[in-house]
């Protein structure tokens, strides 16, 4: 479904963020990202939703080259892949429900559709009942949830995270990674940068170790650190 082919990023002076790599995922797949801050996690993940293209190499999602994807395909493409940010981007003056609303408004989708899909989508997060507070009126935990939602309400082939449980606290974390392993078990592929060792050792989910903007560990049902 999603395919890393030799590619390559390198920003101005020099930095490289990604080097030579290679990656498939598989679709309804659960993979961690974990490494080193500067690893490469955040670039490769910004590839899968065209927010940055290779210097080299070709990224493949849905048999599509998204290296040379035209401007016009992409909000095609984004409408596939959910995005979950550890800082959560939600638009502050708009309720619960109109975030998730406005999501889905810049889809296209069918008014009648959005009124189905948002209460249906809060029930599932757990936020039923917060549908009309704001942003602001959130715990960080409710604000993350929120933003998990917003990212799943299109029922996306992909849902990416970045960081979802950097700000929270043990049992919160718990709860939003428990609701990442729904968001897979309804059918999507599920990718997540980590450097919550706890979490991803309680997941057991595939592990792709990163350093230096190279892949040094694959492993299935893995654990943070290698096994043995």
């Amino acid at each position: 479904m999603l395919e890393f082919r030799r590619v390559t990023k390198t920003y101005d002076k020099g930095i490289t963020a990604l080097d030579n790599v290679e990656l498939a995922i598989g679709r309804g797949e659960f993979v961690f990202l974990v490494g080193p801050s500067g690893a490469g996690k955040s670039t490769l993940l910004r590839m899968i939703f065209r927010e940055e293209r290779p210097t080299s190499g070709t990224v493949v999602f849905d048999g599509k080259d998204l290296v040379r994807m035209p401007a016009r395909a992409i909000p095609y493409l984004r409408r596939q892949v959910g995005v979950v940010f550890q800082d959560y981007r939600l638009l502050s003056d708009k309720t619960v429900a109109e975030n998730l609303a406005f999501a889905m408004q810049v889809t296209e989708a069918d008014p009648k559709d959005i009124r189905r899909r948002v209460p249906q989508v809060l029930a599932q997060v757990g936020l039923a009942h917060r549908a009309e507070a704001l942003p602001l009126e959130l715990s960080g935990g409710e604000q993350q949830r929120v933003a998990l939602a917003r990212a799943i309400v299109n029922n996306p082939q992909v849902v990416v995270a970045d960081e979802p449980t950097g700000n929270l606290d043990p049992d919160t974390a718990r709860d939003i990674m428990d609701l990442l392993a729904a968001v897979q078990a309804w059918g999507a592929t599920v990718i997540v940068a980590s450097h919550s060792q706890a979490m991803v050792d309680r997941l057991r989910r595939r592990v792709v170790a990163m350093e230096a903007g190279r892949i040094v560990r694959d492993e299935a049902q893995g654990g943070y650190r290698p096994c043995g």
